[in-house]
């Protein structure tokens, strides 16, 4: 049946597989900001966990946009198995540490797909992941502030803590 489905796309097979590829890292991306989101609640972190609560609903959108994406071209959208993800962190700032390290992995995954596609001349696909490089200039340039944010208000001071949540909240 695969054969038979093969035939009614435009989607190479190294493209198809790229794009199941990203899928899961945006998935991934989800489940990450959830398990972040969760510390930030316990923590006592409640505007920043509602930050990234939605940066978490936001990946999963991103996740489901490529999915759709890939079933609407005829190809086979693989649904990603949901890893282990860190749960525990060494500080508030360390969130946001890796949080922008996940950005830039994402960035560099989304820069991947479009190299691929052009190697494949895939002009539809590169077209739909246009929209992944600018959505990616804005999570890069937020996760940025957000580290920015701990360089300028002090967390130890008795109010810092305080400040940076209400602030880290207002970013995007």
């Amino acid at each position: 049946m695969k054969d038979l489905l093969r035939t009614s796309t435009s989607l190479t097979e190294g493209v198809e597989n790229i794009l199941n590829l990203q899928a899961k890292l945006e998935s991934d991306a989800s489940n990450k900001y959830l398990a972040m989101a969760a510390w930030l609640d316990r923590n006592g972190f409640a505007h920043s966990a509602s930050y990234l609560y939605k940066q978490a609903e936001e990946e999963r959108e991103h996740f489901l946009k490529i999915f759709k994406f890939i079933t609407d071209m005829g190809g086979i959208a693989v649904t990603p198995s949901v890893p282990e993800v860190q749960q525990e962190f060494a500080s508030f700032r360390e969130v946001f540490e890796i949080a922008l390290q996940n950005e830039i992995a994402v960035t560099q995954a989304i820069n991947k797909v479009i190299a691929k596609c052009r190697i494949e001349n895939d002009y539809a696909t590169e077209d739909f992941m246009m929209w992944y490089v600018a959505e990616q200039r804005e999570e890069e340039k937020n996760a940025r502030r957000a580290l920015e944010l701990f360089e300028l208000i002090n967390e130890n001071e008795a109010t810092g803590k305080f400040e940076l949540d209400v602030q880290i909240a207002k970013i995007g």
